[in-house]
């Protein structure tokens, strides 16, 4: 079948290009012709704009622009190696429509018929974020004729702020089955009286560590404990510094910035090195949600901190889920403990339950295509 996906594909960050890259792998595995809609409104294309302003108290007059911009630029060029990295990632893996969109108008006056149409995965329904305030990522596009799901949608958050609420129930009821990665988006969903939503987990769970080494393409064969910090977090750097100095280990990031201690920093490189990163590493401690799925992907030892944002229920449902709830840390941490390696052969057969369900709600999704399909042809 012909199937368009649409999520946050182009974002420069790691996890985000990964779960496109899933979804879209996933589904050709299975035989299907999958395009991930090269969908980019203005609120998503803003990276590494080496000439912007990005402080409005500069951006006064012709002078005071000019300042800014002699302070600015030299810092930002060498950043333009990570945006070719990400470039390049997407051009090799992400198999993208020909033409890009701008706005969900032009994704309807413009978008070529499929048999499915998935949004999802990744933070697209949170409504923190522009992209969880836009009709594209509900399938508003998407012909009637056709079918519409979602596939591990996120909201990201315990509940959807009171304005935002009577616009997101009125778009996910428009689509003929829905997933969401987080049994807290179930709830949230129930409350709206959306009853037949799903817990599905995240696409890079789709897909088997095999599948994922051969992305990650490169070696790493020093031992090493892996920083993926977006808060330069104070209890990950206290952490990071005495498992080092208990266990010998050096320190790397894979942080653009913020992180300043560790031995070694992997700024500039793309989806592939964070995967080999991930894979190679003796300990990860990081606040991201695909820091953690990655972690488990590979039986890694590893912890996880909250984030300043609230949107941690992604974390804590997912370590949840699979019975490593004590792999999100805080300040009462016993290191002792881990420091433990952790036995994942309870949460792999938990887990492992869990991705045979999502595989059958494609089933279902498709199976159901393709009996309208034959109804019209008859």
């Amino acid at each position: 079948m012909k199937i368009y996906t649409i999520t946050c594909h182009d974002v420069y960050n790691h996890g985000a290009s990964l779960q496109a890259y899933a979804l879209m792998k996933y589904l050709n595995n299975m035989g299907h012709n999958v395009q991930i809609i090269n969908y980019k409104p203005s609120y998503l294309s803003n990276h590494y704009k080496i000439f912007k302003i990005a402080n409005p108290k500069w951006d006064q007059n012709v002078f005071s622009r000019l300042i800014y911009l002699l302070l600015k630029v030299p810092m930002r060029i060498p950043e333009l190696k990570r945006k070719k990295a990400f470039d390049n990632f997407t051009s090799t893996y992400l198999t993208l429509s020909p033409e890009r969109y701008q706005s969900n108008e032009e994704l309807k006056d413009k978008l070529p018929f499929a048999d499915v149409y998935i949004c999802g995965s990744d933070q697209i329904w949170n409504t923190v974020f522009q992209n969880g305030k836009d009709p594209a990522f509900y399938l508003d596009f998407a012909p009637k004729q056709s079918i519409k799901a979602s596939y591990a949608a996120s909201f990201s958050t315990e509940e959807i702020d009171q304005q935002y609420i009577p616009f997101v129930r009125k778009a996910v009821k428009s689509l003929d089955t829905v997933s969401v990665r987080e049994k807290s988006g179930v709830a949230i969903l129930n409350k709206l009286g959306i009853k037949d939503a799903i817990h599905v987990v995240d696409p890079t769970l789709l897909l088997s560590m095999e599948e994922w080494n051969q992305i990650a393409e490169y070696e790493f064969k020093e031992d090493y404990i892996l920083i993926y910090d977006f808060d330069n977090n104070d209890l990950i750097r206290e952490l990071a510094k005495k498992i080092s100095e208990k266990k010998g280990l050096k320190i790397y990031s894979i942080n653009p910035g913020k992180v300043n201690y560790a031995d070694k920093y992997f700024k500039y490189v793309g989806p592939e090195v964070f995967v080999s990163l991930i894979r190679d590493a003796s300990f990860i401690l990081s606040n991201s949600f695909h820091a953690a799925v990655f972690s488990v992907v590979f039986q890694r030892n590893f912890a996880i901190v909250n984030r300043k944002e609230s949107i941690n229920t992604r974390m804590r449902d997912f370590l949840a889920d699979i019975g490593l709830e004590d792999r999100l840390i805080n300040a009462d941490f016993n290191i002792k403990a881990l420091l433990k390696a952790i036995d994942y052969r309870k949460s792999e057969s938990i887990l492992q339950g869990d991705i045979r369900k999502s595989k059958k709600y494609f089933d279902h999704i498709l199976f159901s295509t393709k009996m309208e399909n034959q109804k019209e042809n008859l």
